[in-house]
């Protein structure tokens, strides 16, 4: 069948189109969100060439929208195909663990053992603090973002009732912070009040 008869069958107009569509939008979609973490990320290189790619794929699903104005599918697969690359564009940062976060820890207990541990492979500051029920133990540490799950295990094997939250950092010196184990060190304190005004 020769290729205009095939774009001419309805076949092609009610079930291909759709699909190709759905896939686009996939596709787009997961790129933006991509796209977007390294602009939070204040990634001047990654995010303009993944934006140029992003572009070019939308305007080929929209151009077929408007091709196709009067075929309600093509409206519904690229509903779906934007929900659908969303989840997928989530699912791919969660799995590069792109970028640095800081781990802040608040524990009761006595934390010696914790910023040991810790300490034996990522770079830690902690601050005596006053809590409603007394004083505590405020550990900072910045890693990977792909560290956070051995993380968040260590800090429970030592304290299962510990309070901790985890921020994205966009910047940090990557010479201070590197991505395997080294001896230990510590931060200057001051630093990080600093940069929390």
């Amino acid at each position: 069948m020769p290729f205009e008869q095939l774009t001419a069958s309805p076949a092609f107009t009610w079930v291909v189109i759709p699909i190709l569509i759905f896939f686009a939008r996939i596709i787009d979609v997961s790129v933006g969100t991509i796209r977007m973490i390294f602009v939070a990320r204040g990634n001047k290189v990654m995010a303009p060439f993944l934006g140029f790619f992003e572009v070019l794929v939308w305007l080929a699903a929209i151009q077929q929208i408007f091709v196709h104005l009067t075929n309600p599918l093509t409206y519904i697969m690229y509903g779906l195909g934007f929900a659908t690359g969303t989840y997928v564009g989530m699912t791919i940062e969660e799995k590069l663990s792109i970028g640095k976060a800081m781990i802040r820890t608040v524990t009761m207990t006595d934390a010696s053992a914790l910023v040991a541990e810790l300490r034996q492979k990522y770079k830690v500051t902690t601050i005596d603090g006053q809590g409603r029920e007394g004083k505590v133990k405020v550990i900072l540490a910045v890693l990977d973002r792909k560290h956070i799950v051995q993380v968040i295990g260590i800090i429970k094997k030592h304290d299962p009732k510990a309070f901790y939250t985890i921020e994205d950092v966009r910047y940090v010196r990557e010479e201070d912070i590197p991505s395997r184990p080294h001896t230990p060190w510590k931060l200057p304190i001051a630093g990080f009040m600093r940069k929390g005004k």
